[in-house]
């Protein structure tokens, strides 16, 4: 499953999106009356392009709170896709009280139960959150739970939360949350939560195959029991092999790129919906590689970038450019619209040729024994990430940058992150801005995750802005500073961000009502889009 996707009870799910229960005929369920096919009313198959397995929040299933196996004590809540949702009670009883400077209390729902069947109470929220950071554990979202310096049992019935920030702690409190039993002292990875799951989710995991896992409605659910009793994934990892087979009617569902999901509208019994992200796609830059260290060639490659184009061509408009991590959704009180480059090739020529870079002789730039090229690597598997490695390079092409497009596996690129450049995607936590930007922007730390910022790079006074932005409260003066490093990194990038991306989805659908889709984190696959909130799915009487 792709990584960061989480769930909550039918009953949270209602609330979350109270009178936006609407009829989309995106739903896809097995019903579908296609040939070759036995209808049901109550399954769901969907394709999967990441591997299955890894169920386990400390590997980043389920760290935003949507997923059909796990909850967390919040959960994000919006009538649609246009803004960043609000952060309301799944497993919390209320959302977080302020006791005192930087200390929340958070008091918890009872008669909720896991899985196996134990009780949920403070001992499960306070094991989860201790192990996530905790070093054997290894999790590679350590990092984003920085600002909690401890959360505490205040009886089994509430849980204190103390911070290192003034910010309010929601943003941090949507990770599913485990059993305490389950937790292990070993990396996560070697969990055997990965591939047996116990959560409070109104879906317990049936069935594990390489290439199927089987969920059920859980028959001991302690909130209300969700219509639609089981969810099919089946890995897909090819993207023209999963549209082919939502074509064929083989699937009910699965997430596409743009241009692929394009291709099957207007398909009898087919809808495509397009969902809005906080997910970028952009190149990171090694500093060990003498053109793109250089702060003047990182700027001209972000002038001589046409990004409109680029949501255009490859995007097929499905997408809007992307400068920074900052995203026009955050509002015009954070996003700097001053601090987005415009797409300009004499500018970019300019800069390089102040800079010494001057073309040579098959047209390509060089600095006495240096030459303007560099690798670009990405996931092969990804044909998304593989047009727009090609749209770059071509750009770059035209400003004399030789870009050396390859694709690859993921064990080979992490294993070139500090010597290459990298199509990397993120946004995997957006609803606060201190977790979109953060980690991403700045310099890396003990416990980075790998793909943080793997080139190392930063602006001058960006990393203190950075951390006095995540330190302090939301308000006027927050997004101000968040405006400043806007500016303060476009005038030294360390990337080259490209779009943030429209999420795109193929279904069959048969009449069913469900919850509009969210604003969506770079993590989407199949348990987002139509699917983020199965037990509301109701039949249209």
């Amino acid at each position: 499953m792709y990584t960061g996707v989480g769930g909550s009870s039918s009953t949270v799910r209602r609330l979350a999106a109270a009178g936006v229960a609407v009829l989309i005929a995106t739903v896809a369920l097995a019903g579908c009356s296609t040939p070759g096919r036995t209808p049901v009313t109550d399954q769901i198959v969907l394709a999967e392009g990441q591997g299955l397995g890894d169920f386990n929040p400390m590997l980043g299933y389920a760290q935003l709170g949507v997923s059909p196996v796990f909850d967390g004590l919040l959960i994000p809540a919006a009538d649609d896709d246009d803004r960043v949702p609000d952060l309301v009670p799944a497993l919390a009883r209320s959302r977080p009280e302020r006791v005192a400077p930087r200390t929340w209390r958070v008091p918890l729902k009872t008669g909720v139960t896991f899985s196996d069947g134990t009780a949920f109470d403070a001992a499960d929220v306070v094991a989860t959150y201790r192990a996530v950071v905790d070093p054997r554990v290894a999790s590679e979202i350590a990092t984003d739970f920085a600002p909690i310096v401890a959360v505490e049992a205040d009886g089994p019935g509430a849980v204190t939360v103390r911070m290192n920030t003034d910010a309010d702690p929601s943003p941090y409190l949507l990770m599913g949350v485990v059993p305490s039993e389950r937790v292990e002292d070993a990396p996560a990875a070697e969990w055997a939560l990965n591939t047996e799951p116990v959560g409070t989710g109104a879906y317990r995991l049936e069935s594990l195959d390489p290439d199927q896992a089987g969920l059920v409605a859980r028959e001991d659910y302690w909130g209300k029991r969700p219509t639609v009793q089981r969810i099919v994934y089946t890995h897909v990892p090819d993207d023209n092999t999963r549209a082919q087979r939502v074509a064929a009617g083989e699937i009910d569902g699965a997430n596409l790129p743009p241009r692929l999901a394009a291709s099957l509208e207007g398909r009898d019994g087919i809808d495509v919906v397009t969902v809005k992200s906080a997910d970028w796609r952009g190149i990171s830059l090694p500093s060990t590689n003498p053109f793109t260290a250089d702060p003047a060639a990182r700027l001209a490659m972000n002038l001589g970038v046409d990004r409109q184009a680029v949501v255009d061509d490859v995007l097929t408009g499905d997408g809007e450019p992307a400068s920074t991590p900052i995203a026009s959704v955050y509002g015009p009180d954070v996003y700097d619209e001053e601090a987005q480059f415009d797409f300009d090739p004499e500018g970019a020529e300019d800069a390089l040729d102040a800079a010494g870079w001057r073309p040579g002789a098959d047209g390509i730039r060089v600095r006495g024994a240096d030459r303007a090229s560099f690798p670009l690597l990405y996931n092969a598997q990804d044909t998304l990430r593989r047009d727009l490695a090609v749209a770059f390079a071509a750009s770059m092409k035209r400003i004399g940058v030789e870009v050396l497009t390859r694709g690859t596996s993921w064990d080979d690129i992490d294993s070139e992150l500090s010597t290459a450049a990298v199509l990397l995607g993120g946004g995997a936590t957006p609803y606060a801005i201190d977790s979109q930007v953060h980690d991403t922007l700045h310099t890396r730390v003990a416990n980075s995750s790998r793909y943080a910022n793997p080139g190392d790079l930063t602006a001058p006074g960006l990393d203190a802005l950075l951390d006095e932005a995540r330190a302090s409260a939301p308000g006027p003066e927050n997004d101000q500073r968040y405006q400043r490093i806007q500016q303060v990194y476009a005038a030294a990038p360390s990337y080259v961000f490209l779009a943030f991306l429209h999420h795109t989805y193929a279904s069959r659908g048969d009449g069913w009502r469900h919850d509009a889709p969210i604003l969506e984190p770079h993590s989407h696959g199949v348990t987002w889009g139509p699917w983020w909130n199965v037990p509301s799915w109701q039949p249209v009487s």
